[in-house]
């Protein structure tokens, strides 16, 4: 059974949806201002591949993940750009898209937008307002963050230890300095909707419990996030949710870890802060950086750990995948009827199924489920030297594919750096030299093995000198035979 962290508990426990055999589970998105951060990905790698393993576990999810689609940096962004906060949010989620199609992150069933719910925020504001949790301040309205006794308990804090850090003076109309807004009256230049307190628009907070209750209903089984999301903006998600309906809003909660950029935290004004995209396009890691590359490093540290970004992961990825692809070559080469360690490999294979799925169930602890996977390349590699037949390797392949997918790693069956990734710029970089095509290769190779055989070395070894000018690896066998990579 899957156990996972519930923040709001302090504790792993086992996950049993409210409807047997269904999960319905929110995660807050992005707010669409600007370009996907490291950090943007991990979250949603994460909650993908919660997603997944619910799925592979038998269960039909439900997943909502909203865009934020009006806001201060919106506002900010539009003005300073001088369009329209609806052309910066349409160009952020085209954008976003775009970036989560290179992870394969896979599309929500449910994309929510603020702004197609107004009506719903309405709603939940002016109940907040009836049942005396709320207050109207000129054009305004603020959720009673008092009226809430248990106010903190996501994230473990004391409102009175709240009040005494906070700056009293942000706003003297606030009846308490951790009231939040649930509405914004209007001001000149932006944004607004009618409400029965003037024209405005919805606080942050807000926006989301309106979206996952009219989409998941008012008691639903996952909520996720970074877990900068934690304070305040999941605590006052429960706060005024459980405040409106007297119910427990979600039943676990779910919070991914930060990332570090070289063990120091990202941030802007050091200089280290970069774009699912910038990693991609950087000229030190353009020639080598792929999607599935970045996927599996971030997929390398438990999610609720700190994530530390820096070249030599990126390179540790990459090797990583290529162990992998090189097997994968192997396995589709010829086979003998019969293997001498096909009952063997069979019994790994069950051994790996195994561990993967107890690892994925301790709290989707990814970074086990991968060490399993390798455990299986290693033996597998080893059983091809014993012997495996063709049918033995067609089912090893296929356990790669079944337990990867739920990763979204090794569905390919060809690893070729230099087809997936993205060629350099002319700004700078040089070209790519690989040029050879494979017929082009296989022709140097059996030039190299004829030359062997006829033991003319020194033009052997200028084979492959020149192969390996071109980024081919050569691996010679012994049986006579040699294998390349790129």
């Amino acid at each position: 059974m899957l156990r996972v962290h519930n923040t709001l508990t302090g504790s792993k426990e086992p996950f049993e949806p409210l409807v047997p055999g269904k999960v319905r589970m929110y995660v807050c998105g992005v707010t669409v201002y600007d370009y996907c951060h490291i950090g943007h990905a991990r979250s949603a790698l994460v909650f993908d591949v919660l997603r997944r393993y619910l799925e592979y576990s038998g269960f039909v999810v439900e997943f909502a993940k909203n865009f934020t689609d009006v806001d201060d940096k919106i506002i900010k962004r539009a003005n300073e750009q001088g369009v329209s906060c609806e052309h910066v949010t349409t160009t952020y989620i085209n954008a976003y898209y775009e970036d989560m199609d290179k992870l394969g992150v896979r599309r929500a069933t449910l994309e929510p937008r603020a702004t197609e719910h107004i009506a719903d925020i309405v709603r939940l504001v002016d109940t907040l307002l009836a049942k005396g949790m709320a207050y109207r301040v000129d054009g305004d309205v603020y959720f009673q963050v008092d009226r809430y006794p248990v106010y903190g308990r996501l994230s473990k804090r004391n409102v009175d230890d709240l009040q005494a850090g906070a700056r009293v003076d942000v706003d003297e109309r606030k009846r308490h300095p951790m009231d939040f807004a649930l509405w914004k009256g209007s001001k000149p230049g932006e944004p607004s909707w009618d409400s029965p307190w003037g024209p405005g628009r919805p606080g942050w907070h807000i926006e989301c419990s309106a979206m996952a209750m009219r989409h998941l209903g008012e008691t639903f089984d996952i909520h996720g996030g970074g877990m900068d999301l934690i304070f305040p903006h999941h605590e006052n998600e429960i706060a005024q949710s459980c405040g409106a309906t007297g119910k427990e809003f979600a039943r676990y909660w779910v919070h991914n870890g930060f990332v570090q950029i070289n063990q120091e935290k990202m941030s802007k004004s050091l200089g280290n802060f970069f774009t699912i995209r910038e990693i991609f396009q950087k000229s030190e890691w353009s020639d080598t950086v792929t999607g599935e590359m970045l996927r599996y490093f971030l997929l390398s540290t438990h999610y609720r750990s700190p994530l530390d970004f820096s070249d030599q992961s990126l390179n540790e990825a990459k090797n990583a995948l290529n162990g992998f692809y090189d097997l994968f070559e192997r396995l589709n080469e010829s086979a003998p009827a019969h293997g001498a360690a096909d009952q063997q490999m069979q019994e790994s294979t069950m051994r790996a199924r195994a561990a993967f799925v107890a690892a994925m169930d301790d709290d989707l602890n990814t970074p086990n489920a991968v060490a399993a996977l390798q455990t299986l390349r290693g033996e597998a590699n080893k059983a091809l030297e014993v012997g495996l037949s063709g049918e033995m390797r067609r089912v090893v392949r296929q356990e790669f594919r079944v337990l990867g997918i739920v990763l979204g790693l090794l569905q390919t069956d060809t690893w070729r750096f230099k087809s997936q990734r993205q060629q350099p710029s002319s700004g700078g970089a040089e070209a790519s030299t690989d040029t050879l095509s494979d017929e082009d290769i296989a022709d140097k190779l059996a030039a190299r093995l004829a030359a062997k055989r006829s033991k003319n070395y020194q033009l052997a070894d200028q084979l492959r000198a020149e192969l390996a000018s071109h980024g081919i690896t050569i691996e010679d066998r012994p049986d006579g035979t040699s294998r390349w990579k790129r």
